[in-house]
């Protein structure tokens, strides 16, 4: 599949992978912006830019964006994350031009003072709601006590302090410095082609201004450690996250970080599902690894009923100790390597995969790779990586964190730690 890539004059750029048999394309507008680069002052002002996209132009007003969205049939959305906000779209082929005129449009919104004043009550229910769930309120605290004063542990949501104090005048100082041009990726996927897109394009972005852009506080992470208790007494179970350092997303032992997780806590025939789930000691289990720029982290987690809870940890702890003493099997890499191909190859299939998955590589570290060598870098992955890995970041070095209605965690033989 070719593989295209250009820089506009304004520093925008545009990437894509073009696939004739696809019956249609996925475009999306990747900024590089999220909770990691705000100050205290202006927290959560990332995502409540994302929901200000949608909520008016001086061309479009809120009721307009939608309609015109539905009438080409697109399939569409935003999201916020730590380091990216991104809007994106499919569509079939014959609509990339009123999609694109769409998206840039909604890319330099008028942020008038009443939707300001209207979505900021949304986003404080929103905080509410994501507060009510146990889940990520446990891995909100935990991410705030593991990364402590790095930016990566701000909260994308913001507090409800932030969000009430913000002003629209600071929400538009943000706009400016960050949705710059030059701070912004295009990526595309699918039936397209490449010249006529790029002319779309840059003649829908001619105006916009290069930017500012620039992220501090990139260095690798080690976490707090230690065992911190939050008690929540409405949370009927207790969650149990355990964090650590991972390698960076630039890093090529990401490949082994990936594999190990899958292996140790992937949702179903894991080491930790074979060893809390399928004997019914805890409801959940896993172990994920995340990528971020100049930074990354292994969380293992588990949920169960309280009292099953040092019980569990004894077990997780052991588990992480034996992996980072003896490593995994080879067999249990083989069933990790099955399990990543399977999952590439079909996160693949459709364009919106694809464009998700060569705009995180050219974010992160820009280079484009195709399905064949994403695959060939985890089928590359030995035993000797992984542990070469677990010598560069222990498994076992972690900042555990409990959750959930105990006041004090003790360990199986009842003494408080």
């Amino acid at each position: 599949m070719p593989f295209h890539s250009l820089t506009l004059p304004n520093g925008l750029q545009i990437i894509g992978e073009t696939s004739p048999s696809a019956r249609s394309a996925a475009v999306g507008f990747f900024v590089r912006t999220g909770s990691r680069d705000e100050e205290p002052e202006v927290a959560g002002v990332s995502h409540f830019l994302e929901h200000m996209m949608f909520k008016g132009t001086p061309r479009r007003s809120a009721l307009e964006v939608n309609l015109d969205f539905d009438r080409i049939g697109a399939k569409y959305n935003a999201y916020t994350s730590e380091e990216f906000t991104v809007y994106h779209a499919a569509v079939l082929p014959e609509y990339l031009p009123p999609v694109i005129d769409i998206l840039t449009d909604i890319l330099r919104p008028s942020l008038r003072q009443e939707d300001f004043d209207t979505e900021k009550q949304v986003i404080l229910e929103e905080i509410d709601m994501y507060d009510d769930q146990p889940g990520s309120a446990a891995m909100e605290s935990a991410r705030k006590i593991y990364y402590a004063e790095h930016p990566l542990g701000n909260s994308v949501l913001g507090s409800k302090e932030s969000v009430r104090s913000l002003t629209r005048e600071q929400m538009a100082g943000y706009f400016t410095k960050r949705y710059g041009a030059s701070n912004i990726l295009v990526a595309i996927a699918g039936n397209f082609a490449w010249e006529p897109f790029v002319a779309m394009v840059a003649k829908a972005s001619a105006s916009w201004e290069p930017g500012e852009c620039g992220r501090t506080q990139r260095q690798e992470w080690p976490g707090t450690g230690g065992l911190h208790v939050r008690t929540r007494e409405k949370v009927l179970q207790e969650y149990l996250l355990a964090m650590a350092g991972g390698p960076p997303a630039n890093s090529m032992l990401r490949y082994s970080a990936d594999t190990i997780a899958l292996a140790v806590g992937d949702s179903y025939g894991s080491r930790l599902y074979w060893a809390l789930v399928d004997p019914g000691l805890a409801d959940s289990a896993d172990l994920g690894y995340y990528e971020y720029e100049g930074n990354g982290l292994v969380c293992a987690s588990f949920t169960a009923e309280p009292d099953q809870t040092p019980e569990n940890l004894a077990i997780l702890e052991g588990i992480l100790g034996e992996v980072q003493e003896k490593s995994i099997t080879a067999d249990e890499l083989k069933q990790a390597k099955s399990k990543i191909a399977s999952r590439v190859v079909r996160g693949s299939e459709r364009p919106m995969g694809r464009m998700q998955a060569i705009a995180s590589a050219w974010s992160f570290n820009n280079e484009y790779r195709d399905v064949d060598t994403d695959m060939a870098r985890y089928d590359a992955v030995t035993l000797t990586e992984i542990r070469s890995y677990l010598d560069q970041y222990p498994i076992n070095r972690m900042t555990t964190v409990a959750f959930g209605p105990l006041s004090e965690l003790n360990d199986v033989t009842g003494e408080a730690v």
